[in-house]
Parts: C-alpha cells; structure tokens; sequence
C-alpha cells in the first residue's frame, strides 16, 4: 500500500513542495530573461570603455558612441520622426544633457580607475534619485530609501579604502561619482516626462544631443580628435549599437516588469562587470569587494517598500 503524506491545507507534499520552490525561486518570464541579458551586455561595457580611454579623449568617444546609437535607430525610425513636437524635442534636449553630464564624467573617471570600480561606483545613481527628488522636487525619501543611501555610501568608502589611507576619494571614483547625479537627473527627467511624448522621438533626440554635447565639450576642454585606430571604431560603433538596443529593449521590457523587479535586476550590472572586468585580468582587494557588494544590496534596499499590515493582509489574500 502506497501512503500518499498530505500538508497541513490538505495538498500533497509534493504540490506543497513545488508551491514553495515556485515561491522562493520566481519563475522568470521573457521580458525579464532580455532584461538580464541587456545587463550582462551593459556590465561588459565598461571594460570596452576602459581601453578605449587608450586610444581616444573621453568627450570625443562619448561622442563618437551616441552618434552611432542615433543613427542607428534613426534608421529605424524615419516615419515616427515625422510627428516629433516641440514639447518632445525640449524634453530630448533636456534628458540628452542629463545623459552627456553622466557618461562623460563615468567615461573620464574611466581614464584612472577599474572598470570593476567604475561600475560599483556608478551604481549609486539608484539611491541617489530619491536624495535628487528630496533636493530639487521636495518629496522626503521613505526609511528603506535612506538604508539603502546609508549601505550604498558605507560601501563607496570601503571601495576607496584599498587606495587611500584616509578612506578619501581619488580624483577618478570623485568624477564617476559626479557622473551619478547626471544619471539620477535622467532617470527624473523621463519620469517626469513619461506618458506624455513618444519614446521612440524623445529616445532619438536624447541621444543625439548627447553627442552633439560631448563634441562640443571638446572644445572648452582642449581635447583634439585622436588619430584613427581600429580599437576605436569598433568600439564606438559596438557600443553605440549596445546603446541603442539597450535603450530600446529596455522600453520594451520594463512595460510588462515592475520596478522595483527591474532595479534587481540591474543591480546585477556591477557584478557582471566585476566578472568581466576579473576575465580580463582587474582584480579587486576583498575590502573594495566587500564596498562592492553592500554599493549592490543598497541599490536593491533603496527601492524596496514598506507595506502597512492591512495592505499587506490585502495583498496575500488576493494571491
């Protein structure tokens, strides 16, 4: 005679099983499968950036990228261009400078510093954005907004430790951070323009004149063209293709993934560039790994909710 052992509600132990591995490990749809994927690829970037600042100025390659992503999707989008407003061409300008400020000062910082250092750094845009809201817009970041900023920060300097003896910033990992409050400005900019222009336009406007930006940037900065090398043409146009594709598949996905599901994903970013950047030969003193890793847990903290308990009563019985 065979027993078949039920669960407390009644449920065989083997559907009682497979509803508590369904629970702690989520199943993993398409639009978050190409989510994780465009990660992967955005995490290799950094090191592709890192040997360009070899062969080229920082304000030329930048340029040099979004030009690539411009006209690549403009290609892609010569009928849609057409009904481009005047709203969604200032809304292009604005988040495309926001755009040119971020990436330049990651790309100059990337003269100095580790790719790995480089995109841990970067990371801290995520909690930055509600400090930049708080600042500019006046709305107070929730408690988990300020753990994660308090993690994200304790791990900035334990990053910088290895470097310093005073825990202080080197001139590199002061721009990358920089970069930050222009990547945090964007990510405000398009929320507040959201659901009132056509991406694809605004997309195409925003990463033109970011380029247009970083070629005018040159002249201020004394910054010459450099000479040609095949490093960095391919590079610039395998970047400014990423670019585009990225931006567009990101468009595409986050329509169908929360948030908050999404900020986990991308916290995975500076892990993959760690990896990357660990393949290529860069290695990272176990304290700055340790910053590393708390710079990642604060991302994903700072975009968490609390919920009260009636709603969250709410909540599990409509599950």
């Amino acid at each position: 005679m065979h027993y078949i052992a039920l669960s407390r509600k009644g449920k065989p132990v083997s559907v009682a099983k497979k509803s508590f591995i369904s629970a702690v490990v989520p199943q993993i749809r398409l639009p978050e499968a190409v989510l994780i994927f465009i990660t992967m690829i955005w995490g290799g970037t950094f090191l592709a950036v890192h040997h360009a600042m070899q062969v080229s100025g920082p304000f030329f390659f930048v340029g040099l990228r979004f030009a690539t992503a411009t006209l690549a999707l403009t290609l892609f989008s010569l009928r849609v261009l057409r009904g481009l407003t005047l709203y969604e061409l200032k809304a292009g300008v604005l988040i495309g400078l926001a755009i040119m400020f971020g990436y330049s000062m990651q790309t100059v910082g990337l003269q100095t510093i580790t790719s790995s250092q480089s995109a841990f750094i970067t990371a801290m845009y995520v909690p930055i954005v509600p400090l930049l809201q708080w600042l500019v817009l006046g709305r107070f970041p929730g408690i988990m907004s300020w753990i994660g900023i308090l993690l994200a920060f304790t791990g900035l300097m334990l990053l910088a430790a290895p470097s310093s003896t005073d825990m202080s910033l080197s001139l590199g990992e002061i721009l990358t951070l920089a970069g930050t409050l222009g990547m945090a400005a964007e990510i405000i900019l398009i929320g507040a323009f959201a659901g009132k222009v056509n991406i694809r336009r605004v997309t195409i406007v925003q990463l033109a004149t970011a380029s247009l930006a970083s070629f005018l940037m040159m002249v201020p900065t004394g910054e010459s063209p450099p000479p040609y090398s095949d490093y960095l043409l391919y590079s610039a146009i395998g970047l400014g293709l990423a670019s585009a594709l990225i931006q567009l598949t990101m468009n595409w996905a986050q329509r169908s993934v929360s948030p908050t599901r999404a900020t986990v994903i991308y916290a995975g970013e500076p892990v993959w560039a760690g990896i990357v950047g660990r393949l290529a030969g860069e290695r990272l003193p176990g304290v700055a790994l340790l910053g590393g890793a708390l710079i990642v847990i604060g991302v994903v903290v700072s975009e968490l909710r609390v919920r009260r308990k009636g709603k969250a009563a709410v909540a599990t019985e409509a599950d």
